[in-house]
């Protein structure tokens, strides 16, 4: 063992010693793990970053991108809609939960698609008389199942490729993890819908802590030709009976009707009252492809008159006139992607107590809808815009960020926690999906590499703006993006060392005893270990060079071992901390750290089980 082996051996161990403490941020150890390897020489300083502009990088950088264009649309929720039965079993409806988590990862960001679909699964475990817990763990393994089977699905997988074009053998392409990880994943998802959900322990949710703001009181206008024309408010309130709203009040021809009876029929401009957690206001509204009525009033409101608008229209110009922007101030198109919605509280000593939206002039003085109001007690009786104001209320509302931040330094409102409303854009959607689905297409078919490809994407999301050019850099999840370019110059020493043939060397000889598929199974084996205790993307990293090595060493085929670290580094079952996802479901689903591999276990048997057959079948050594 020479110096250079000592160096980056020693360095890898305490990088793993630190990813297993848990003290610092996963990104900050591979960052110090790849200065110590710079510092030792093993690393040459003019390649220490390199790792940012590898391809793996770059393509998990625009897939995150693209994943919160989709997310931003509502095309998901439109999905999930569409395919999640109302009236089903619990079999049936895990079923159809999981398995469209899994395969939303296949091609978005498996940590986005957990996240879009929590408060789905939280609703359904009402109804299913489970605890959330019971619903988020099968649906968090089910989405990182899902990630699996493309090259896309998951950081690892791009990893895996990045390597395999390192090595001189070209990158895998779009659905080359598919022969294998389809497989693994339908068995998977069949398993832990019909038997594994059986095995998540009963906890209490602690998500009981966080504040709950009550129901909203909003009301949306029917468009001509929607889809509620002609219902009867009794059909209406049925289709919309999962997401909890109620019909509260009917305004037809500027006359207010309260309690409306069930059998009335919905008329086309008529204007709904619905009573709704905010949380559920997007999904009633997209059922019927409705619109909030303060935001339809944007482009007719018979409370702004043409003189306001006019009005409206010089204060702009003023303002803009006066701020003496070089740059020509805003262009139209850039000032409404930063219009934001944001909750507040009506304090008692707040201006606008006493006052209606109409009485303050809110979207000619200040360019702000309000959207909805939630008030303790009796529903206010009075429309929306003429509705006066109480100590108390919290307010819905919309408009740009720093329209609403001087709102509420001028009014005393207080801002609530941050919270993702999204208002569904059944076009927009569309868009994002067509995206999406164009930047797959592209590399599929092998026109453009796969950074290139999704690049363009991203560039067309900027374009059609189905990303708020403000949110194109927070959607990246740039501890992950450090974590990748950190450590794929820490793995790249330990080829250019010879520390990976050195490893792979002990490994055939000492425990596979030179059998190929005893070191298949090693390989395999040692990633799901390695993946359940630190990150995922990390261990494809480590363990890509060293399953190179193997192949090398039994001159067998190099991608039969560089599937199995791809399927490995996807399995990370026992813990909350080997995946993102199984992070996000430990305080929602009130899970202790023990609870994670009653199920875990099984299914990585499972995965073991159905990917080393299919592997020799598939990718013959």
């Amino acid at each position: 063992m020479t110096t250079p082996h000592i160096l980056i051996f020693s360095i890898l161990v305490a990088m793993m010693g630190l990813f297993l403490w848990g003290r610092f941020r996963h990104d900050v150890v591979a960052l110090a793990a790849l200065m110590a390897c710079v510092i030792a020489g093993v690393v040459p300083a003019d390649a220490a970053f390199a790792g940012f502009g590898h391809p793996a990088v770059i393509t998990v950088a625009c897939v995150l991108v693209l994943s919160q264009g989709l997310r931003n649309t509502g095309a998901v929720d439109w999905l999930a809609r569409s395919i999640l039965p109302r009236e089903a079993g619990r079999t049936i409806t895990m079923l159809a939960l999981i398995g469209l988590g899994a395969a939303l990862s296949g091609f978005m960001n498996n940590v986005g698609a957990m996240a879009l679909l929590m408060p789905i699964a939280v609703q359904l475990s009402a109804r299913l008389e489970l605890t959330p817990g019971q619903v988020l763990m099968p649906l968090a393994f089910g989405t990182i199942l899902g990630g699996m089977t493309t090259l896309v699905g998951t950081p690892p997988n791009l990893i895996v490729s990045g390597f395999r074009q390192e090595a001189g053998l070209g990158q895998f392409a779009m659905f080359d993890f598919a022969p294998v990880g389809v497989a693994v994943a339908v068995l998977g998802v069949i398993f832990i819908a019909v038997i594994g959900w059986r095995f998540v322990p009963a906890r209490k949710s602690a998500a009981g802590n966080e504040f709950a703001t009550g129901a909203y009181l909003t009301e949306v206008r029917v468009p001509d030709e929607g889809k509620a024309v002609g219902l009867t408010l009794r059909g209406f309130e049925a289709e919309i009976v999962d997401t909890g709203a109620q019909v509260v009040g009917m305004i037809r021809n500027e006359v207010a009707i309260t309690a409306p009876h069930g059998g009335r029929r919905i008329m086309a401009g008529d204007i709904l009252v619905l009573q709704a957690e905010v949380d559920a206001l997007a999904e009633a509204l997209s059922v019927f492809d409705i619109k909030l009525e303060e935001e339809k009033a944007q482009s007719h409101s018979g409370d702004d008159t043409a003189e306001d608008a006019a009005q409206k229209t010089a204060e702009v110009a003023q303002a803009v006139q006066e701020e003496g922007d070089d740059d020509g101030a805003k262009d139209t198109a850039e000032t409404e992607d930063d219009i934001v919605l944001r909750e507040l509280a009506v304090l008692p000593g707040s201006t606008i107590v006493g006052r209606s939206a109409s009485d303050m002039l809110l979207r000619t003085r200040y360019g702000i809808n309000l959207l909805a109001v939630s008030r303790e007690g009796r529903p206010p009786q009075a429309r929306l815009r003429q509705l006066k104001l109480r100590s108390g209320d919290l307010l819905l509302t919309q408009g740009p960020g720093e329209a609403l931040a001087e709102f509420i330094k001028e009014t005393g409102c207080v801002p609530l926690g941050e919270r993702e409303l999204r208002i569904p854009d059944k076009r927009m959607a569309i868009i994002a999906g067509a995206i999406m689905l164009g930047a797959i297409a592209i590399v599929t078919l092998g026109l453009l590499p796969a950074p290139v490809g999704f690049a363009l994407g991203v560039l067309a999301s900027m374009l059609l703006r189905t990303v708020p050019l403000r949110k194109i850099y927070t959607a990246i999840d740039w501890p992950v993006i450090v974590l990748l370019a950190a450590l794929i110059p820490v793995a790249g020493a330990m080829l250019t060392t010879g520390a990976a043939d050195l490893l792979a060397r002990f490994l055939v000889e000492t425990i596979a005893q030179g059998n190929p598929v005893a070191a298949l199974a090693v390989v395999l084996i040692t990633t799901m270990f390695l993946s359940d205790v630190m990150n995922n993307a990390a261990t494809a990293a480590i363990l890509c060079p060293i399953a190179l090595g193997i192949a090398a060493t039994l001159d067998v085929n190099p991608d039969s071992f560089l599937m199995a670290v791809a399927i490995g580094a996807s399995c990370a079952f026992l813990t909350p901390i080997g995946h993102q996802n199984n992070t996000l479901i430990l305080g929602p689903g009130g899970f202790r750290f023990s609870d994670y591999w009653r199920l875990g276990l099984l299914v990585e048997l499972l995965v073991v089980a159905v990917s080393m057959p299919l592997l020799l079948i598939v990718w013959p050594l």
